[in-house]
């Protein structure tokens, strides 16, 4: 081609300069027979260049390598080895292992006294609030005071009967009177046993005016004031809710068609977004059905103590279903489709070396994030094109570009 263009560009000029001559010779040329000549030569040369065009198409086509202005310019990275992880990324929030909602035994009643204040650490038994107790008191003291007239004739007819024993004994009275009175000692005694349990049972309904925590905690609601109805829960939501930040958990839940890839013990990455931190732990709890709405079951994984954390904060929950050691991976979107296959575009040299774009047929594996695992079809090694593989062919030549 080079030879081809010389040849012309030499003509064309050794013809101009003789036509030049020769006008220079002829004094008497016109303006017009000049301008003539030039069309002329301008047509010669255009019919040179078509030529020209057309030799080197055909050349391209029986040697794609030696057409150079058919190079595309693509970028290159080594096709390296890792370890490859797959996670299932979840939304999920941070929960208490020991939430208590305080709520009365009883039917509850009207408060007396609070003696705690929201943001209170409280331990387990310790008092919260005093209900109204006055009837309960009352019972108290009713059954007490039968209790003790009780006694007091249980004590009397006892003495009764040992006298009449003594009397009996020395020959005076007769076996019925002790009969009798040792009747009216049984009466009592079942009677004063009656009233022991009326008694704790009073004591018992006066217990239940004291409202005391179920657990060690932060009084995380305290929703009542002196003078109002305490019934554990309103239209607005718990009373008294005490909250044990030392045992956490983040809870999600899982699609159902992962339900054979989590067990108990699959590790887990809890990342708290609010605060920027992350913890490392296992599924702790795996629901054994499947919800009707959502299609999916709940799993839970412990959090470490950490005062940073407070339940019910957002929460992404990454489950650990996959991972491989030295796996060969890619960038995903360097993966092309036809209608058989999956592949990429690598650079080598061919036979007369050329660097080429050389098409690789891929077996995937699991894709995560920006990079999916190559099962076959790579060794690793390899110059994957990652910029510029759009429209490549087999065997096109290419170059990078830096």
């Amino acid at each position: 081609m080079k030879k081809i263009t010389q040849v012309t560009i030499v003509a064309a000029t050794t013809f101009f300069l003789a036509a030049c001559g020769d006008s220079g010779k002829e004094g008497n040329a016109t303006v017009k027979d000049k301008k003539a000549e030039v069309e002329k030569i301008k047509s010669e040369m255009a019919k040179k260049s078509e030529e020209l065009k057309k030799a080197q198409d055909d050349l391209a086509k029986l040697d794609p390598s030696s057409d150079n202005s058919k190079i595309k310019l693509v970028a290159v990275a080594p096709v390296g080895k890792e370890d490859f992880k797959h996670y299932i990324d979840l939304q999920g929030r941070v929960d208490a292992e020991n939430i208590s909602y305080i709520a009365p035994r009883g039917m509850g009643g009207q408060v007396k006294a609070i003696y705690v204040k929201q943001g209170d650490r409280v331990r387990k038994g310790q008092l919260l609030l005093k209900l109204d107790d006055a009837l309960q008191r009352q019972g108290v003291a009713q059954a007490k005071q039968q209790a003790d007239v009780l006694k007091t004739n249980l004590a009397l007819t006892k003495d009764l009967y040992n006298r009449q024993k003594n009397l009996f004994n020395e020959g005076i009275g007769t076996k019925v009177d002790m009969l009798k009175t040792e009747a009216q000692i049984n009466t009592f005694e079942n009677q004063l046993a009656s009233v022991a349990e009326a008694t704790k049972m009073a004591q018992e309904q006066l217990s239940l005016t004291n409202i005391t925590s179920d657990v060690d905690g932060i009084i995380d609601v305290l929703n009542v004031k002196v003078g109002e109805a305490f019934v554990g829960s309103t239209q607005m939501g718990p009373q008294i809710k005490v909250v044990n930040n030392n045992v956490l958990k983040a809870v999600a839940n899982i699609p159902e068609n992962y339900v054979s890839r989590v067990h108990n013990g699959t590790p887990v990455v809890i990342e708290v977004k609010d605060i920027n931190k992350s913890y490392h732990s296992t599924v702790s709890f795996v629901g054994q059905s499947i919800d009707a709405t959502s299609r999916g079951f709940n799993m839970e994984a412990k959090v470490p103590t950490d005062p940073a954390v407070k339940p019910n904060q957002s929460a992404v929950v990454r489950i650990l279903d996959y991972s491989a050691n030295a796996a060969v991976v890619i960038p995903v979107n360097t993966v092309q489709s036809d209608e058989n296959n999956k592949y990429v575009f690598v650079m080598e040299k061919n036979d007369k070396g050329k660097t080429i774009a050389r098409k690789k047929i891929v077996t995937l594996g699991e894709s995560y994030g920006s990079i999916v695992e190559i099962k076959s079809g790579l060794a690793g090694g390899e110059q994957l094109i990652t910029e510029g593989f759009q429209n490549l062919y087999e065997g096109q030549l290419v170059g990078t570009s830096l």
